[in-house]
């Protein structure tokens, strides 16, 4: 017997406008007014930043500003660079990038979306048929669990940063969510026109992040049509067709740049070799990293998704949740076996987890749902008056501990009243209001009340750390002041600057100073600009060549914000 009986009225859509404007207050803060800082952010754009304002062999071969890059893949460094393009003269370089961050976040979220409301609308997925009528229409039942879905997946922890970055994590797991649709629409309906689409999405997601996840994915799309009895041969022939299309459109990319040898650097092999690199026996350590990164990355996920599982049990082969556990167990298969587990990789998990979190929804007694409310209102509305506390301590100096303790993580900053963010965080904490009151004063029995708050809540606390302190992160995570100084320093004349720094360093750099740093195959220098730290010695820590008394030293500095990093800019003695 199905587990779920449940009336039409619990299957009530959330208003498309405030679906759009809950999206919207998602992604744009975080986008806006934000500097690269100094993490992948920064360096990812600086391969888009070279890419933009570079020649054609930048798009063949990724660099940052004459650093390699040929890792991963060149897809989400082609996207900031037309945004750049397109957009640059008029938003600047930096959001100009980020528009591509946008479309490829409305890109998961409608994957995420259409993926859900497909699989909802089955007859496999109906809730009982009740005694006198009035269970909802297919349609509506899919519509809800859509809704349902997309709060769950905006609700997610580990979603929140990584979408907001120019990185190619943020494309992966739009393009996850792009294959995940594309596959619950092949085994709904298998054909060749099926399986090339989802063939495209495979090729998108191997331009991305290498070829590893799209052909386990493809395995694990395979498997479902083992467990759900369809015929071997067309499957294979589909499958065959999948990854064909997929070649092809990696091809674009790949043989170009074979051929023609940008900076006379052929990608093919370096591309695979990080490919491999990926790969290994699973370990300790990666199985700790998941359940101590998973715990929190995945919430609030992670307890309806395995509910679902457990309530579904009974009811084989069901597309619901064949399909998305499918993707789990290749997630998490890949997690466990790569050799330096992080959180990018945990991004592939969250559709197929969102999905399956929205059918356990069903099954949750109202008890449960209740809970998960208070511990939403209670925990959520009083990180916000922390968030509140601590700007106005930083404004005020009143409490003092807390003024003392928010200055300390940025050191030479002086806060400043911003009166736009302002507004906005003011308007974001009076409509969390208006939410709360609306679900404690109404009641409403829709299926999505469970995750809306949550979702809601999270939101909340993101606008206020990007606008009531989006000027102390950038303060104490951006380079640019350092690059100002670095920029004053240069000796007249036209130059070229060898360098060790690191790959967010040097986009910063490049970006903000514009600093000549050596090219591909440029080897010879007459500037050097070193990156260290103060707690090591020059012997233990610099390579020997750039030791000696051939580098005269014209300046050194670090970033206010940081106490270990240091940096020394050289000049080659005559």
């Amino acid at each position: 017997m199905k587990p779920v009986r449940l009336p039409a009225a619990a299957t009530l859509a959330l208003p498309r406008w405030a679906l759009f404007a809950l999206g919207l207050l998602y992604i744009l803060p975080g986008l806006i007014g934000r500097d690269p800082w100094k993490n992948d952010d920064a360096a990812s754009f600086g391969i888009m930043w070279t890419m933009a304002h570079g020649g054609w062999q930048d798009w063949l071969w990724p660099n940052i500003s004459g650093l390699s890059w040929p890792d991963e893949g060149p897809l989400a460094f082609w996207l900031g660079a037309l945004g750049i393009k397109l957009f640059g003269w008029l938003l600047g370089d930096v959001l100009g990038a980020r528009v591509g961050t946008v479309l490829v976040f409305l890109l998961g979220a409608l994957s995420l979306w259409y993926a859900t409301f497909n699989l909802g609308r089955r007859q496999d997925a109906q809730p009982l048929r009740l005694a006198f009528g009035g269970q909802p229409e297919p349609d509506d039942f899919g519509r809800t669990l859509a809704d349902a879905a997309l709060l769950i997946y905006l609700g997610c922890l580990g979603l929140l940063l990584h979408s907001h970055e120019t990185t190619p994590e943020a494309l992966q797991v739009s393009l996850t969510a792009l294959l995940l649709y594309r596959t619950v629409r092949y085994v709904e309906k298998p054909s060749l026109r099926n399986a090339a689409l989802s063939g495209l999405a495979v090729g998108l997601l191997t331009l991305t992040r290498g070829w590893l996840t799209p052909v386990c994915l493809v395995l694990a799309l395979f498997a479902c049509t083992r467990f759900l009895a369809q015929p071997a041969i067309r499957a294979v022939r589909d499958l065959g067709a999948t990854l064909a299309v997929g070649a092809v459109v990696v091809a674009l990319w790949l043989l170009p740049a074979q051929l023609l040898e940008p900076y006379h650097q052929q990608p093919l092999n370096a591309w695979m070799d990080w490919n491999w690199l990926q790969l290994d026996w699973p370990s300790w350590a990666s199985v700790k990293f998941f359940f101590r990164v998973g715990l929190w990355f995945f919430w609030p996920a992670w307890p309806f998704a395995g509910w679902a599982v457990w309530a579904w049990r009974r009811q084989r082969g069901v597309l619901h949740i064949v399909v998305p556990l499918a993707f789990v167990v290749v997630g998490l298969l890949l997690t466990l076996c790569h050799p330096q587990p992080e959180q990018g990789q945990l991004l592939v998990l969250l559709p197929p987890l969102a999905v399956m979190a929205a059918f356990g929804l069903l099954t949750v007694k109202r008890g449960a749902i209740n809970a998960i409310d208070w511990f939403s209102v209670m925990a959520l509305t009083m990180c916000a008056a922390v968030i509140w506390l601590f700007w106005i301590a930083t404004l005020t100096g009143w409490p003092e501990k807390a003024a003392r303790n928010a200055l300390k993580l940025v050191p030479g900053f002086t806060p400043e009243v911003g009166w736009i963010a302002f507004v906005v965080a003011l308007a974001a904490t009076l409509g969390w209001f208006v939410l709360v009151y609306w679900r404690i004063s109404r009641q409403p029995a829709v299926l999505w009340r469970a995750v809306v708050l949550s979702s809601g809540g999270l939101i909340l606390i993101w606008i206020l750390l990007m606008t009531l302190f989006l000027p102390d992160f950038n303060y104490g995570k951006s380079y640019a002041s350092v690059a100002q100084q670095i920029a004053a320093k240069l000796p007249p004349g036209k130059h070229c600057i060898e360098s060790n720094i690191g790959a967010a360093q040097r986009a910063s750099f490049a970006y903000y100073a514009q600093l000549p740093f050596a090219g591909v195959e440029t080897d010879h220098c007459d500037l050097l600009l070193l990156q260290d730290s103060i707690k090591l010695r020059d012997d233990r820590e610099i390579v020997p060549q750039y030791r000696g008394k051939q580098w005269v030293l014209l300046w050194e500095g670090r970033r206010a914000a940081d106490r270990e990093e240091r940096f020394r800019l050289y000049r080659r003695a005559n």
